[in-house]
């Protein structure tokens, strides 16, 4: 999903998102600490702050049943572009189609997962909290002897990048256990939207 198409994810939604889809892959360590932070890019104008909400098993449904049509009209718009007003009445109507109020309640919902994922350790599909995430990521980067030093020290930046810019604490803690029982749903779903 080209990244202005979504402004109110905070970068550390994407960092979040970005790291557990990646992590949940086969991937290498270089791909896996590449797709740790977001690639830089023009910051819109200082985006919302994240409104937490308590999740529902209807709204993580709707989220899965939406992301087929969502990515069949983001796939075609070109990477950080904002969309025009007939590609976003599109995005509304699928939103709404699926239950959601309009595309930024449906954007609302899928920043809501974001956060959560990205305290999810991929290896064990429990919540340990970004931090940890991230520190796990780090360590797993260092160890990597296979890596181009270049790429190493690029990755370790992003990573101790990510570390300093810590995360909203998630303040509906039955969402922790919400989209746990959702885990492997949600990565494929959105991991793959990310990428």
């Amino acid at each position: 999903m080209p990244a202005l198409l979504r402004p109110a994810l905070t970068a550390f939604g994407v960092a979040c998102l970005l790291s557990v889809a990646t992590l949940a892959s086969s991937g290498a360590a270089f791909a896996q600490a590449k797709q740790a932070a977001p690639a830089p890019q023009a910051a819109p104008a200082q985006a919302p702050a994240l409104k937490q909400i308590s999740l529902t098993d209807k709204q993580l449904d709707g989220v899965l049943a939406a992301q087929k049509d969502m990515d069949a009209i983001t796939e075609k718009l070109p990477e950080n572009t904002a969309p025009d007003a007939k590609v976003m009445a599109q995005l509304d109507g699928v939103a709404k189609k699926h239950g959601f109020a309009s595309y930024d309640d449906y954007n609302n919902v899928v920043d809501n997962i974001s956060l959560v994922l990205g305290g999810f350790d991929p290896a064990t599909k429990k919540y340990v909290g970004n931090e940890a995430v991230i520190k796990a990521q780090i360590a797993q980067v260092e160890a990597d002897k296979k890596m181009p030093a270049k790429d190493k020290k690029e990755a370790l930046d992003e990573l101790n990048e990510a570390l300093k810019t810590p995360a909203p604490a998630v303040e509906n803690k039955a969402n922790i256990d919400l989209v746990g029982k959702y885990y492997d749903k949600l990565v494929a779903a959105l991991g793959d939207d990310q990428n």
